[in-house]
């Protein structure tokens, strides 16, 4: 109430037209050719998390700050800086150090993310032939990594200062890996054939 008497208002994010289609295309077509009994049975998003690990942020600690700008700028919320778990002596590494960032994304970001990760980022990608299909990890989990952060279209080439690669692991509530393939392909990710 007080933000609104300050001429503020709070409102929720626009509904993203990924889960409208989910909920409207996908999830009776999963329904009736998976079989399920009911549609609650059916695979759906769970997360997203986008990893980017910046291991010469050792030596330079703006580089690491530089990633957690872009990933804020990709994801649209603050990623969470990621620390060495352990000391690894050949690469200069101690237990603490800061080593990268990661963002979990849920809800309308995480639909958000992934409608623009289909329709803008991988159509801009060099000689882009299609998503692996051996990336599933065995319980419906999907991971993509992209070798650079310059195919998002919020990043601009005045703020870009070097190349830096991410990872992207789609989880869903899928059982299995054929489970997780059918419904991804219907949501629209561009996964190759076998």
């Amino acid at each position: 109430m007080a933000k609104e008497k300050e001429g503020i208002t709070a409102t929720a994010p626009p509904k993203s037209r990924l889960r409208e289609h989910y909920r409207g295309t996908v999830l009776p077509s999963l329904v009736k050719e998976l079989e399920y009994s009911t549609p609650m049975q059916a695979p759906r998003l769970e997360k997203i998390v986008i990893n980017m690990g910046v291991g010469e942020s050792t030596k330079d600690g703006k580089l690491l700050d530089n990633s957690v700008r872009d990933l804020t700028v990709i994801t649209g919320q603050a990623p969470v800086v990621t620390t060495a778990k352990k000391a690894i002596s050949n690469f200069r590494l101690r237990q603490g150090m800061k080593i990268g960032a990661k963002v979990t994304l849920r809800g309308e970001r995480m639909y958000h993310f992934l409608d623009k990760l289909i329709t803008v980022v991988f159509p801009r990608l060099r000689d882009f032939q299609g998503l692996n299909p051996k990336s599933f990890d065995g319980r419906g989990n999907f991971a993509v990594g992209l070798k650079e952060q310059l195919v998002f279209p919020e990043i601009s080439y005045d703020t870009f200062d070097r190349i830096r690669g991410m990872d992207i692991v789609i989880c869903t509530t899928a059982r299995t890996d054929d489970e997780a393939r059918v419904f991804l392909k219907k949501m629209g990710m561009p996964i190759r054939e076998k």
